[in-house]
């Protein structure tokens, strides 16, 4: 490696495709899987590896709002970051002998690109919001303090962890 070793991993890929589930392809939820709970699992392989080897990591996944509770039309989404949050947990209770801790960040609704068409449409936008007790969406520079804090010592005592950062949405 050309920077010596791997400390700080955070795994934050994301795909979804908004439709009925009765008419998603199989190809389609395929796709979903592969971005958003392989890709992060084969991640989390290729750099626990250099982790363990270190006896020291910090392992930082992106789940969802949906990890916890349903949304519309977007299933393959929410079953793949439910899967993230339980792969967290598992790989934090395999690894944390070694020196290594693993959470995971499950934001409400952010104004990404993965979400901007449905918070941009006149009619599910204010729907959304409407939903948010603090009555906006995030931003996604209201994410990185949280990422920073779980990838400090300041955590060191924190693993297997799913963070929520929904503006009140869960609580509701």
């Amino acid at each position: 490696m050309e920077f010596g070793r791997v400390d700080i991993l955070v795994n934050s890929a994301g795909r979804t495709k908004r439709e009925p589930t009765v008419d998603q392809s199989e190809e389609d939820w395929n796709a979903i899987l592969e971005t958003n709970l392989n890709g992060t699992l084969r991640s989390c392989q290729v750099f626990g590896r250099h982790m363990v080897a270190n006896g020291y990591g910090r392992i930082i996944n992106i789940a969802s709002l949906s990890s916890f509770v349903g949304l519309y039309h977007v299933a393959g989404y929410a079953a793949s970051k439910a899967a993230v949050a339980s792969l967290t947990k598992s790989l934090a209770v395999e690894w944390a002998r070694h020196g290594i801790t693993v959470n995971a960040i499950a934001p409400g609704y952010f104004r990404t690109d993965i979400n901007k068409h449905a918070l941009d449409d006149v009619k599910i936008g204010p729907k959304i919001v409407g939903h948010i007790p603090l009555r906006r969406v995030g931003q996604p520079e209201e994410l990185g303090p949280l990422v920073v804090y779980l990838a400090s010592d300041a955590a060191a005592y924190m693993t297997g962890s799913v963070l929520v950062i929904d503006g009140g949405q869960l609580a509701r």
